[in-house]
């Protein structure tokens, strides 16, 4: 659905976006992320249009955003982080003017209102004016408006800025339901809503892609070992004395108690070896029942700190 070749922006004699490539599935949500001064936002102003290109192309459906941008943009709906809405405006005048500016049909015009306002649930928000709205429900107007003419590409840029709690919850779950029927590349400073929404995620860092694979795939490749949180029953220092004398286990490190009797250890394991059976083995042969193994896996902010060498997020860029 979106295909990205070869992609490089200039500002002089800086190299914003350098010479980077990606594509998107039809029906992915795929997360895009990268720390200050990365390039991130300039990739997107490039996917959705608004700026052009040192080299390189974009093509959204197979049409280049270049070669025909007003039948490319017809297929790309955008949420940047701050929605531009008339405040004076009713909700429904709002949504009303956005399909005129996207030529919706008058014949077509009322369903699509409805049924945009229903998926992003503010069917009773219509007769509301803008700017007395509260911050979560401007945002699902912006949605809103992206939405509008039934794009099949949705570019949401920080779409849970500024909401509280609930607000947030309510917007991922909108969000998914939008990835039913639409192909999302979604950008936010808060990683554990990206691991929760998104199929892939993309890592941007000094202009190039440092990583681009699921969440779960980059934990893998970046664990360097296998890593699980193992629970024994038994004494803590007799656990930890027969822990330590097994070779094969490159480290192991008590963790918590969560249970009377029992103990969390970390144990890990050089790349490549599968160190199940052996903690099995070792718990079986000295009386430490095991009630559970899990495996350790890094967490989306220790992969963008790994892959970005710990450079500080940064949503406005």
């Amino acid at each position: 659905m979106i295909e990205v070749k070869n992609l490089t922006k200039r500002y002089g004699q800086h190299i914003a976006v350098d010479d980077i490539s990606f594509t998107v599935n039809e029906g992915e949500i795929v997360g895009f992320l990268g720390p200050n001064g990365a390039g991130k936002t300039t990739t997107m102003n490039i996917l959705t249009g608004f700026i052009s290109a040192t080299k390189g192309e974009v093509k959204v459906g197979g049409i280049d955003i270049l070669d025909e941008p007003e039948k490319a943009k017809k297929n790309i709906g955008y949420m940047p982080d701050n929605p531009p809405l008339y405040g004076e405006m009713l909700v429904d005048e709002f949504l009303s003017f956005v399909c005129d500016i996207k030529g919706v049909h008058s014949s077509a015009k009322k369903g699509m209102m409805k049924e945009v306002k229903d998926r992003v649930r503010i069917a009773h928000m219509g007769k509301r004016l803008v700017r007395n709205l509260s911050k979560g429900y401007k945002q699902r107007v912006g949605l809103a408006q992206a939405l509008i003419g039934y794009p099949k590409v949705l570019i949401l840029d920080e779409p849970t800025v500024g909401l509280d709690p609930k607000q947030i919850i309510e917007m991922r779950s909108v969000i998914k339901d939008l990835g039913k029927g639409h192909t999302l590349i979604l950008s936010s400073h808060i990683l554990p809503e990206v691991s929760a929404v998104c199929d892939r995620v993309i890592i941007i860092n000094r202009g190039k892609i440092a990583a681009h694979d699921s969440s779960a795939s980059l934990s893998s490749n970046l664990s360097r070992g296998q890593a699980f949180a193992v629970r024994f029953k038994g004494e803590r220092e007799k656990i930890a004395a027969v822990l330590s004398g097994i070779q094969l286990f490159k480290s192991t490190a008590p963790i918590s108690t969560y249970e009377p009797g029992t103990f969390d250890f970390e144990i890990k394991g050089e790349p490549g070896i599968d160190i199940r059976e052996a903690v099995f083995g070792v718990a079986a042969a000295n009386d430490m029942p095991i009630l559970q193994m899990k495996p350790q896996e890094l967490t989306l902010e220790e992969i963008f700190l790994k892959v970005t060498g710990g450079e500080a997020f940064d949503s406005d860029n």
